[in-house]
């Protein structure tokens, strides 16, 4: 049972040169040079002319099509609809286990 080779002199440095050129760090991806990104939750105003008139022209509400439409979070979204049913604008039609359906109100 035999071990392992011994690598040679010539192997061997050319194995550690390989090694310093794969350790050495990119300016690019050191962590505190990255833009942070602040998250967009601001609750959009249930009572403006604007998201009421946009909603008004839909046939159904979901929480995703509210969030596509808007560029908002989901969680955004939902807690929008929340606030435009006890508002009255919306009033809620359906509900499976992950989803919400509302309709406006005429």
């Amino acid at each position: 049972m035999g071990s392992k080779k011994k690598m040679s002199l010539k192997q061997t440095e050319r194995k550690q040169a390989r090694k310093s050129e794969k350790k050495e760090p990119k300016p690019s991806d050191s962590p505190s040079k990255r833009e942070k990104k602040t998250a967009g939750i601001i609750l959009p105003n249930p009572r403006s002319e604007k998201i009421t008139n946009e909603i008004k022209k839909m046939k159904t509400l979901t929480p995703f099509a509210v969030a596509s439409r808007f560029n908002i979070r989901l969680s955004v979204a939902k807690d929008l609809l929340k606030q435009m049913e006890q508002k009255g604008i919306i009033q809620f039609v359906s509900r499976s286990r992950n989803l919400k359906i509302y309709t406006p109100v005429d």
